[in-house]
């Protein structure tokens, strides 16, 4: 059994298994991590879109790697404080898995902010839920960690979920008008970025800090993004400059969160709950853009909990 010293008052109390399941720290700091991203989507999508979205007026376009620049100062920013004043080594430990995590944490974003600027938001963000199966996938080659044939059921119902969800924004609407198949190509190798990210940050879980971890893509990015921005830049002008503070902000959170949650437990457990992301982008274009999605989207944001539920309970048994 697995006590929850996270709240005070239950420290001398149990739970079933499906309730710790659910609890448990590190599907929490992944939920966490998740709503966090869903901000940094949510005002990534404004400023790409700019005077074209009706939101906020008098927003200007910034191109995707502006994005990443500005995410990578505010990120740099916070972590070095941190690291600092914890006298951490700012290089960290196991220096060839901390620059894969930069370099491949580096790529992903970029690449998905340009997918969010040339795809509707709904499907670059399924997309990107590729990104837990080509963790479990790569966990498995490169970390060898065991995978039970009924997990991986239970991670294709997941997946046939988000599937459905992309299917039926592809065929069932008008929205396949807008697609360009080159950059759902290249949301597809941003989610797979993301899945070596995600195994570099399990495999360092035993010699470095998160802190240590998450510096890493600042540091990397920040000279690429800063000479590739002298060739296309947008001033920010009014609260502009807040939506860029949110997006470092959250990011900031939403990275920390990500690799405290992958540092609980394996992946194969883990990861599949980013799924859950799907939830969150239903409820914000519900509240928020007044979206009515069809039958068919609701029933794969069911396929997609029991996946990530079941999945959970057999690992935990």
């Amino acid at each position: 059994m697995l006590y929850l010293d996270f709240l005070p008052f239950t420290n001398a109390l149990t739970y079933d298994s499906l309730y710790i399941c659910i609890v448990n720290k590190g599907i929490l700091y992944i939920l966490i991590s998740g709503l966090s991203f869903l901000v940094v989507n949510f005002f990534v999508k404004i400023l790409g879109a700019g005077p074209e979205q009706s939101l906020f007026e008098n927003i200007q376009h910034y191109p995707g790697h502006e994005l990443v620049l500005a995410r990578s100062i505010i990120s740099f920013t916070i972590s070095f404080y941190i690291i600092k004043k914890r006298n951490l080594p700012l290089l960290g430990v196991n220096r060839k898995w901390l620059t894969i995590r930069g370099v491949s944490g580096m790529i992903a974003l970029t690449i998905f902010f340009y997918t969010i600027h040339h795809l509707p938001l709904a499907i670059a963000s399924t997309v990107q839920y590729l990104a837990p199966v080509f963790t479990v996938i790569f966990a498995m080659i490169i970390l060898k960690e065991k995978v039970k044939s009924l997990q991986w059921l239970f991670i294709l119902i997941a997946f046939a979920g988000v599937g459905m969800i992309g299917l039926n924004e592809l065929f069932l609407t008008d929205v396949h008008e807008q697609l360009d198949l080159r950059w759902l190509g290249l949301g597809i190798l941003s989610s797979a970025f993301s899945g070596i990210a995600y195994v570099s940050i399990i495999r360092l879980k035993h010699t470095d800090t998160p802190i240590n971890i998450v510096i890493y893509f600042p540091m990397i990015s920040l000279p690429v993004m800063a000479v590739w921005s002298i060739f296309e830049f947008t001033m920010p002008q009014g609260i502009e400059w807040l939506f860029l503070l949110i997006i470092g902000i959250f990011t900031q959170i939403a990275q920390i969160m990500l690799t405290k949650g992958l540092h609980e437990g394996d992946a194969s457990l883990i990861t599949p709950f980013q799924y859950l992301g799907a939830i969150y982008a239903t409820i914000i274009g519900f509240c928020i853009f007044d979206e009515r999605l069809s039958w068919v989207v609701y029933f794969g944001i069911g396929l997609i909990l029991v996946g990530v539920i079941s999945n959970a309970i057999l690992k935990k048994r």
